[in-house]
C-alpha cells in the first residue's frame, strides 16, 4: 500500500518485539497435533500464573468458508495498572479445540498456541480447511484451567447461497454510561454473525464524559494514552459478563471508529490539532497494537508501526459480500473542524474519507463482486443529513457529509457497476435511523440506489428516550430519512435471496441492569427494490405523546457533545 509508503514507520519498543513473537498461529487439517501435558496448577504457580487466566472469555472472527480466527488474552487481574493483566513476563503455551457438537463430544480440531507477553498474552488462532456452512464450539485450555465455551460456524461454500443469514450489527458502548444489556439480549438471539462497527470502547478518564445525573460505574485508570492503558482499558471491557456472552456467542467482524484512539482522529492528526499533542504518533501506535491485541482479527491486521490493514472483505457464501471499512486512517482532516458546519471545504472533489487506495480497492471490489447483497460494514452517516431548512446545508463535519465527493464516487461506483443490492450499514451516532441513498439528495423525487441502516448505541448517552419518529425534523427536511428513534440497543437482520429484513432493537433503560428489550420499528429492503420499507412500528407509549419532541439541537447534542 502506497498508504504505508508515504509514512514512516514509527518504531518504538512496541513493534521492536513483534517478528520475535508474531501473535497468531494457523492450523491446518492436514498437520498432525501434539498435544502437551497438561501442567498441573503447582508448576504453573512456580511460573507465576496463579489463577484462573480467562478472565476476559473467548471470541472468534472474520469467518470464510473454510474456518475462522478463534481468540482469547490470559488476564489473571484485568485491570493491572500495567496493562499486563497480572501475567509474568514470560509466555504460556495455551491448548485449543474445536468441536462439531455443542455437548463438546466430538472434537474435530485441536493444537496449540504460545500466549507471548510482547502480545500481551493473547492468542489468534486461524483454523482452516473445515467444511463449509456448519456450526461448531471452542474451548481453551492452560493446565488445569479451561475457558468458556464459544460457538462459531464456518460460512456457506462460495458458489452456495446457503440458508437466511442472522446478522446483527452494532456500535458504541461507553461502559461508564450504562450496562451492557444489549450484548446479553443479542447473544440470546443466536445470530450467525455480528458486525461491530466501531466506538467498541471509549478513551476518556473517569468524570469526564458524563451523562445527566452522572455515570452508573467508572474507568479504571488515567485517559488511554499508552501501551498499558489501552491493554488495561480494552481488559476492563472484555471483563465485562454481558459483552463476553455477545463474543461467545457467534463470530464477529470489528471495525474501528474514533474512540478506540481518540474523539475524531483523522489520519495522523488528533482530535484538536491546536492544542499540540507531541505523543499523538506514538498513542496511535499503541491504540493500533491493543485493538489488535484484543480483537478476532487474522494476521493479515497485526500493526506495523503507526498503519494497521483493517479494511478488508468477507465473503458469505453467494449471498453476501461484506465490505469492512476504515473511516478514520485514510481520511483528510475534517474541513472546517469538527460538528455540524455549512462548509465549502465538505464538496472539495481533492478530500476523501476513505484514502485513494481504499477507495480503489472497493470500487474493484463492486465490479467483481456475484453477491445478491454487497454490504458495506461501515462507521459514520453516510446519507445526506442537513439540519436547516433554510438554503444553508448544515451537516456533520465527520461523517460522509463532510466528504462529499467520496460518497458520490462510490455510490456512482456501485451503479456503474450494477450491484444488485448495495446497503450500508452504519453506528456513531447514539440512535436508530433508516434511510434510502440517492445519486442527488437535493432531488427528493429522483430514484434511490441504496438504502442504510443505522444502529443506536449499547450504551452511550445513557437511557434515552421513546417518541413519535415522525416528528423528528431531520426527517421533513431530509425526506430519504425514514426512520429515527433514541433508544439503546442494536439491529437485527435476517438476509435471504429475496429480501432483508431490519429489526430495531431497543432496551427501555441500560442505567440499571437486566431490561427486556423489544422490536421498536421493522424495515424490509426487496430484492433489486432500493430503499427501506417500513413493516412494522410499535405504537408509541401514549403517556409520551406529551413529552417534548427531539429538536435539531437535542440531536446534535447527542450526536457530538463532548468533553
Amino acid at each position: 500500500m502506497s498508504q504505508l509508503n508515504r509514512r514512516h514507520f514509527f518504531v518504538t519498543g512496541l513493534a521492536a518485539g513483534a517478528a520475535a513473537a508474531l501473535p497468531a498461529t494457523a492450523a491446518h487439517a492436514d498437520e498432525p497435533t501434539v498435544q502437551p501435558s497438561a501442567e498441573t496448577a503447582q508448576a504453573l504457580a512456580s511460573r507465576g500464573l496463579r489463577a484462573d487466566p480467562f478472565t476476559l472469555g473467548v471470541a472468534s472472527g472474520d469467518p470464510d468458508h473454510e474456518g475462522f480466527v478463534l481468540w482469547t488474552r490470559l488476564a489473571q487481574q484485568p485491570l493491572a495498572e500495567d496493562g499486563l493483566g497480572g501475567m509474568p513476563q514470560r509466555p504460556f503455551v495455551v491448548q485449543w479445540q474445536v468441536y462439531a457438537d455443542e455437548r463438546l463430544r466430538r472434537v474435530v480440531r485441536s493444537g496449540v498456541a504460545t500466549a507471548a507477553p510482547e502480545w500481551g498474552h493473547s492468542v489468534h488462532v486461524e483454523v482452516d480447511r473445515l467444511p463449509a456452512d456448519r456450526e461448531y464450539w471452542y474451548r481453551f485450555r492452560v493446565g488445569p484451567y479451561l475457558s468458556p465455551v464459544g460457538r462459531t460456524r464456518t460460512a456457506p461454500h462460495p458458489l452456495s447461497y446457503g440458508g437466511a443469514l442472522a446478522m446483527a450489527f452494532v456500535s458504541c458502548a461507553q461502559y461508564e454510561h450504562g450496562y451492557f444489556t444489549s450484548y446479553r439480549r443479542l447473544a440470546e438471539e443466536h445470530p450467525d454473525l455480528i458486525l461491530h462497527l466501531g466506538d467498541y470502547q471509549y478513551e476518556y478518564t473517569k468524570d469526564t464524559y458524563t451523562i445527566p445525573g452522572g455515570n452508573v460505574r467508572d474507568h479504571e485508570g488515567p485517559e488511554t494514552e499508552t501501551l498499558a492503558n489501552y491493554r488495561q482499558r480494552h481488559a476492563q471491557y472484555k471483563a465485562d459478563p454481558d459483552l463476553q456472552a455477545a463474543h461467545a456467542a457467534a463470530p464477529w467482524l470489528v471495525v474501528w471508529d474514533d474512540h478506540e484512539l481518540d474523539n475524531n482522529w483523522a489520519d495522523e492528526v488528533p482530535e484538536k490539532p491546536e492544542v499540540p499533542q507531541p505523543n499523538f504518533l506514538a498513542r496511535r501506535e499503541a491504540a493500533f497494537r491493543a485493538y489488535y491485541e484484543n480483537m478476532p482479527l487474522r494476521r493479515t491486521s497485526i500493526p506495523r508501526g503507526i498503519d494497521m490493514q483493517l479494511y478488508r472483505r468477507i465473503r458469505w457464501g453467494r449471498l453476501a459480500t461484506f465490505h469492512m471499512l476504515d473511516t478514520r486512517q485514510y481520511r483528510d482532516d475534517q474541513g472546517c473542524g469538527d460538528g455540524y458546519k455549512d462548509c465549502p471545504a465538505a464538496v472539495d472533489p481533492a478530500r476523501s474519507i476513505t484514502g485513494a487506495e481504499q477507495e480503489a480497492w472497493l470500487l474493484d471490489g463492486f465490479h467483481h463482486s456475484r453477491a445478491q447483497w454487497d454490504i458495506l460494514g461501515q462507521q459514520v452517516f453516510f446519507a445526506q443529513r442537513d439540519n436547516n431548512a433554510g438554503p444553508a446545508k448544515v451537516t456533520s463535519m465527520d461523517a460522509w457529509d463532510g466528504y462529499v465527493a467520496s460518497r458520490q464516487r462510490i455510490t456512482q461506483g456501485w451503479v456503474d457497476a450494477k450491484v444488485r443490492n448495495a446497503v450500508v450499514l452504519t453506528g456513531d451516532v447514539h440512535a436508530h435511523w433508516a434511510s434510502d441513498l440517492k445519486l442527488d439528495y437535493d432531488d427528493p423525487t429522483g430514484p434511490s440506489v441504496g438504502s442504510e441502516l443505522v444502529a443506536t448505541s449499547i450504551s452511550t448517552t445513557g437511557d434515552g428516550a421513546d417518541s413519535d419518529p415522525a416528528t423528528h425534523p431531520y426527517l421533513a427536511i431530509n425526506p430519504h430519512l425514514k426512520f429515527y428513534n433514541n433508544q439503546r440497543g442494536y439491529v437485527l437482520t435476517t438476509i435471504e435471496r429475496e429480501r432483508l429484513t431490519a429489526d430495531f432493537k431497543v432496551v427501555p433503560r441500560v442505567t440499571v441492569p437486566g431490561s427486556e428489550v423489544y422490536t421498536r420499528a421493522s424495515f424490509v429492503i426487496e430484492d433489486r427494490v432500493p430503499g427501506v420499507q417500513q413493516t412494522y412500528l410499535r405504537p408509541l407509549d401514549p403517556a409520551l405523546r406529551a413529552q417534548r419532541q427531539m429538536t435539531v439541537e437535542d440531536t446534535v447534542r447527542m450526536e457530538t457533545e463532548r468533553p
